[in-house]
């Protein structure tokens, strides 16, 4: 079926936009998800949906007594991603749904040129965005092509890590695409999607058979095999990436491919005597080197960067004393960002909108440089790196 006009759902409600977020021990990343999403839906009938995963550490009375206004579910098991943002699909009644991810900051321009393209581009069905990690540097998953086995084997075997520029090796994240152009792609990424209502709910969602990882795949396939295009957009917003989850873990790496053999039993049926050995090689190849990287690399790395961290001087963006002596521990600092060189970098959220934040992560970001947001309400510092749970 292909899709061609506004779904009727949105119509019907008179709502503009409904935004799912799924929940698991972020509290102050998800509170400041929430205040970036309330601030960039001004002006628009939305409503905001959390749903808890039972994080077990208060996140949800957390939230729910700074942000009222936002509508509540709270699960008594951790039933996974896709399951926990269907509860919110089904009850979205916007006229688009944005399924985003706890640890992100978006903005009202990033809202506005998603509704603005989906409005000029009919057979749209779902966007995904400019993605940039917390200190600034593109997340290349923003866009990505359909795992076929030639795509998968290129990822699991590093060749598009070696070759990331060609259009036969690289397919996986598209780097041959300019980051900062729109694109018509295969796959979005599930922590920025911005959704028809109509034919999200049509297709059924995200397929609980992913408990985490791949359900962004599988649903952005059945989007397209049901008439609609996916689309990226450059319209720029922060992902902290996960910071709830050690990507170099080896029950990341298990869960992670394990997804994709969900993902080609579903959809490859009869090329599963071929994929499974492979993936089931791919498996035990990054878990050794997830092993090796933990063992070897993240210590020395870790050392690397107290020792950087140590000299790096900090710029605090901030009349606060508070967050002066959270940030510094002294009264030694700067209040201007340097052209050049590596750098501390604290933005009070009482001085700066959410989108003069990412802004400005997106302008002044350079290597060596972190970025750490000043939240004044609980007077903490949220940096990349913070741990919650």
């Amino acid at each position: 079926m292909a899709v061609t006009v506004t779904q009727i759902i949105g119509i019907r409600s008179g709502m503009d936009l409904t935004v799912v977020i799924v929940n698991y021990r972020v509290r102050y990343f998800l509170e400041q998800t929430l205040r970036s999403v309330m601030e960039a839906v001004e002006g628009l009938k939305a409503e905001v949906i959390v749903i808890d995963n039972a994080s077990g550490d208060g996140s949800l009375e957390f939230v729910r007594e700074r942000l009222p206004e936002c509508v509540y579910v709270e699960n008594r098991e951790n039933v996974g991603f896709a399951r926990a943002n269907n509860i919110g699909i089904r009850m979205a009644r916007g006229e688009y749904t944005l399924i985003l991810n706890p640890d992100t900051i978006v903005c009202k321009r990033v809202i506005d040129d998603c509704m603005a393209w989906m409005r000029s581009h009919e057979r749209c069905s779902a966007i995904g965005a400019h993605m940039l990690d917390g200190n600034g540097v593109f997340l290349p998953e923003s866009k990505r092509a359909f795992t076929t086995p030639w795509v998968s084997f290129c990822k699991i075997f590093g060749l598009s890590a070696l070759f990331p520029r060609s259009r036969w090796f690289a397919k996986y994240h598209l780097r041959y695409l300019d980051e900062h152009e729109p694109h018509k792609v295969d796959v979005l990424s599930g922590a920025f999607m911005f959704c028809r209502t109509g034919l999200l709910q049509q297709v059924g969602g995200l397929d609980e058979d992913f408990f985490m990882y791949g359900e962004d795949i599988d649903l952005s396939y059945r989007l397209v095999l049901a008439g609609g295009e996916n689309w990226y957009v450059p319209t720029t917003m922060i992902h902290y990436k996960g910071e709830s989850t050690k990507k170099d873990s080896m029950r990341y790496v298990r869960v992670f491919y394990e997804a994709m053999l969900i993902f080609y039993r579903k959809h490859f049926p009869r090329m599963s005597w071929l994929l499974y050995p492979v993936i089931k090689l791919g498996v035990a190849v990054r878990a050794g080197m997830a092993m090796a990287k933990r063992v070897v690399l993240r210590p020395l790395r870790a050392l690397r960067g107290k020792r950087a961290g140590g000299s790096k001087p900090w710029v605090i963006l901030s009349d606060n004393t508070v967050a002066v002596s959270l940030a510094t521990g002294h009264n030694h600092y700067k209040t201007s960002i340097p052209a050049e060189g590596p750098c501390h970098v604290l933005l009070d959220d009482s001085k700066f909108t959410y989108g003069q934040i990412i802004d400005t992560i997106a302008r002044e970001s350079r290597q060596g440089r972190e970025f750490h947001i000043y939240s004044c309400r609980n007077g903490i510092v949220i940096s990349p790196k913070m741990k919650q749970s």
